[in-house]
């Protein structure tokens, strides 16, 4: 499965769907903290989910329940930055466990990961939209049945592709 988003909708086989991105839209120069969807082909890399919320869930791509003590390391100056931690942790990172329900399915797209560069963004997921579809930090975001029924179906094939 292959997903375009663009225009603030999520293309897919047979479904137009809406989404929400960065506040700031989408760019070409995707740095920490800009609010911006950075533009490009990724792979999802790994699904986190709330089993506690949505039960056992199978999944095609390498999966895990996300527990209290997850979270996304988004701070440039630390060894794991752009990465899944644990905490207590020291540096600054995002909870994946949260109240808001936007991280009951998080799809994790391969940006800025291999080479990990310092400051260029950090926690680009797929995940489930705020009920407004408020705009995100930098993800792209719909409806969580959605995304349920669209992380099922990822594959280590599977792109996205973020344009302009």
């Amino acid at each position: 499965m292959n997903l375009l988003v663009k225009n603030n909708y999520l293309f897919l086989e047979n479904k137009t769907l809406r989404c929400a991105l960065g506040r700031n839209g989408i760019t070409n120069n995707k740095r920490e903290g800009d609010l911006s969807t950075p533009v490009g082909t990724f792979s999802i890399n790994k699904i986190y989910y709330r089993a506690d919320k949505l039960g056992e869930k199978k999944f095609k791509l390498p999966s895990f329940k996300i527990r209290k003590s997850d979270g996304w390391c988004d701070d440039p100056k630390s060894n794991l930055y752009n990465q899944h931690i644990k905490f207590p942790f020291n540096e600054s990172a995002e909870h994946l466990y949260r109240d808001d329900c936007i991280y009951d399915i998080v799809c994790v797209l391969n940006y800025n990961t291999s080479p990990v560069m310092p400051g260029l963004g950090s926690a680009i997921f797929l995940h489930v939209a705020k009920s407004n579809f408020e705009g995100t930090e930098g993800c792209i975001a719909v409806e969580k049945f959605a995304l349920l029924e669209i992380a099922t179906c990822l594959t280590n094939e599977s792109r996205i592709v973020i344009e302009i």
